[in-house]
């Protein structure tokens, strides 16, 4: 699937990116869809599971695996792809973004789901919206470069949308650990012991949560884009680096973020953004990535194979499920609607002003509709399915898969076909508005015959070079020079071998010439 798919788009890759605009990660996902078991049924990655864990249906540790590992090279590219000292000139306008505006989308997206899904305590609900509160580094990145991009969208603007979906998919762990941890203290007495109240719930989600994943891995990824940058740098002042693994070092870099973090148990993901942004510290790094192109053929490789993987195995049958958890087609999609429009976009435009990367009400509609959910999303289902305690309501555990798919479903679909249906509602209004708007300047033309008699003839005189007797070129600008100095020009510039040439070349013999500035002419007719 994943061989088959980009030999296909790589043959139509300008008709699709640059003129009809649409988006790889859309592309990448109907791809899947089609060929998955809900069409053609060529792919089945659920038959890829231990039977145990088919037997489970909500562990899946190679969704897991696969997402991890795209959002961790993702958000380490997003880092290296700032400029030079962004997280310190942009501070203000990241932190705004981070906690009060994806603060208020996640208890919005809790609301809605609380809803519109049956069934649902509030908590439930408000983990469920943690795993589509993060914005998409994947498809982040597919809407911030390209043509339209480079056309339309200010760089300050493609800066903080890859800065902010950067960040906080690591960011996204407080908001799902903490109604984990209050459905958590229901039944794990062993750990909360007496403390199963809302102190000793707030207390371990502070030190466990903010402390050990947010605050640790913000500071070993600061050490470890620190220690590689300058490593680096004397490696290279020294001649001891070549260039194709100068350029691939940022992705061992990544993976290195990933498996030391996740041994620690803290968040590789915010820490895989730091590094990245330490490392380009002084934007040497991010030059030589542009200069490459070494990321955007890894942003490919991921694009066609983590959203291919996602629509092949995309739960078609949950979404309509009335008897057990309650879906139906109609749920789904009003909710869907309800998140695209009050997720991100009213808070964005209201708060704009606070945000000094977001200059004008249109760049604040820009980046309140670009808050793409993507597989970040996917990821912290996983992690969510993971974590909670095995003898909690079978209800949670069989709608918030469907429910979050869905959202990825929906905003891959709208946020894939906002750009070209932005481009033909523009193309369609100026063309409706040259051809009823009328031309004031422009003259009736007559209905009459036209007088062929009436047409006047015109003559250009052209210059023509003279030649002496020998050869010698003498340019009618050297005769002109020698009179405004006082003396006649040379004889021999009108003759050539001793025959004197013509002041005048007939083109057409109807015509008379006019004599030009020195005498000599050609005459055109028209």
């Amino acid at each position: 699937m994943n061989l088959i798919k980009p030999q296909i788009s790589g043959l139509v890759s300008y008709v699709v990116k640059h003129r009809l605009y649409l988006s790889e990660p859309l592309i990448a996902l109907l791809f899947g869809i089609v060929v998955g078991p809900a069409v053609l049924g060529w792919v089945d990655p659920g038959l890829w599971r231990p039977e145990e864990d088919r037997l489970m249906g909500y562990k899946d540790s190679l969704t897991l695996a696969l997402t991890r590992i795209t959002i961790g090279i993702q958000v380490f590219f997003a880092g290296v792809a700032l400029p030079k000292k962004y997280l310190k000139t942009e501070f203000q306008s990241l932190i705004m973004l981070l906690l009060p505006i994806m603060g208020i989308a996640w208890f919005i997206c809790a609301f809605l789901i609380y809803e519109l899904i049956p069934r649902l305590t509030f908590m439930e609900a408000l983990m469920i919206a943690a795993c589509i509160t993060p914005t998409d580094p994947v498809l982040a990145n597919s809407i911030t470069k390209g043509r339209y991009a480079d056309q339309s969208v200010k760089p300050s603007v493609r800066n903080i949308i890859v800065a902010e979906s950067g960040a906080n998919d690591g960011l996204g762990y407080p908001f799902i650990f903490l109604p984990l941890f209050f459905i958590m203290a229901r039944s794990d007495e062993e750990f909360y012991g007496p403390n199963r109240h809302l102190s000793g719930i707030i207390g371990r989600w502070i030190y466990e949560t903010w402390l050990y994943q947010i605050v640790l891995s913000v500071i070993l990824g600061l050490l470890i884009g620190w220690v590689a940058r300058k490593s680096l740098r004397w490696c290279e002042e020294r001649r001891m680096l070549d260039e194709d693994n100068f350029v691939a070092y940022g992705t061992g870099l990544s993976f290195f973020c990933l498996g030391f973090l996740g041994i620690m148990g803290s968040d590789d993901l915010l820490c895989c953004f730091i590094a990245g942004n330490s490392f380009s510290w002084d934007d040497r790094q991010r030059l030589a990535a542009e200069d490459s192109g070494f990321q955007d053929i890894i942003d490919l490789l991921l694009n066609a194979a983590i959203f291919m993987y996602i629509g092949a195995i995309m739960p078609w049958y949950a979404f309509d499920d009335p008897n057990g958890t309650g879906l139906v087609p109609w749920r789904v999609v009003v909710l869907g609607i309800c998140v695209m429009a009050f997720r991100r976009l009213p808070w964005v435009v209201a708060l704009y002003k606070f945000i000094p990367a977001i200059p004008s009400f249109k760049e604040a509609i820009f980046v309140g509709w670009f808050g793409p959910i993507g597989v970040s999303a996917i990821f912290y289902v996983q992690v969510a399915l993971e974590y909670l305690p095995k003898d909690s309501r079978d209800q949670v555990k069989r709608t918030v898969e469907p429910v979050v798919y869905f959202m990825v479903f929906v905003s891959i679909l709208v946020h894939g076909i906002t750009v070209p249906m932005t481009k033909v509602v523009v193309h369609g209004a100026t063309l409706t508005r040259t051809l009823t708007q009328p031309n004031e300047t422009a003259k009736p033309r007559s209905s009459l015959p036209i007088n062929l008699d009436s047409i006047r003839r015109i003559g250009v005189a052209v210059p023509m070079p003279t030649y002496s007797a020998m050869g010698e070129q003498v340019t009618q600008h050297g005769d002109l020079d020698a009179r405004r100095a006082g003396s006649q020009p040379s004889s021999r510039s009108h003759t050539r071998a001793g025959t004197p040439l013509p002041n005048t070349l007939e083109v057409n013999r109807d015509i008379e010439a006019a004599p030009g500035p020195e005498g000599r002419t050609v005459a055109f007719s028209t």
